[in-house]
């Protein structure tokens, strides 16, 4: 049996699990983003960085991300990817072209100028901890994400 999800089940699944993860009094983002990226093959830990993707994830959040196939993608999914600055970026996909997929940050008035494509896509937002400690961005091994206005 095939299952199908849609973008918007995936979002509302992502903010459930988002939120849920939030409301743990006590609990260590960066552990428990390090405990579920060594529990599941492929999985990375990426740092935030900006305020493009509020209220969905903050500047300082740790997301986990899962590397996806490229041709399962779908409008509504969070990305991070590399745009033509070479930079990384993490937002939205808003709207699939012929050459690749728009992306745009929520807090964004214009998509980005950079399509996201197979050759610059990283992977989907897996999972968000929003509530990291300012002590996660001088965490070694850490990549940091743009959560910025387009470019």
């Amino acid at each position: 049996m095939k299952v199908v999800r849609s973008s918007a089940v995936l979002s509302f699944i992502a903010a459930v699990m988002t939120a849920s993860l939030r409301a743990e009094a006590g609990a260590d983002p960066l552990a428990d983003a390090r405990a579920l990226a060594t529990a599941h093959q492929g999985l990375r830990i990426m740092r935030i960085s900006g305020t493009s993707m509020e209220p969905f994830f903050t500047d300082g959040a740790v997301v986990v991300v899962r590397p996806l196939a490229f041709a399962r993608l779908e409008t509504g999914m969070l990305v991070i990817y590399r745009n033509r600055f070479g930079e990384t970026v993490a937002h939205r996909l808003v709207v699939h072209t012929a050459d690749g997929w728009r992306a745009r940050g929520q807090a964004n008035d214009k998509p980005d100028s950079t399509l996201v494509t197979p050759t610059n896509f990283i992977g989907v937002v897996y999972a968000t901890f929003n509530d990291a400690s300012p002590a996660v961005s001088a965490a070694a091994g850490i990549e940091t994400v743009l959560a910025a206005p387009a470019r």
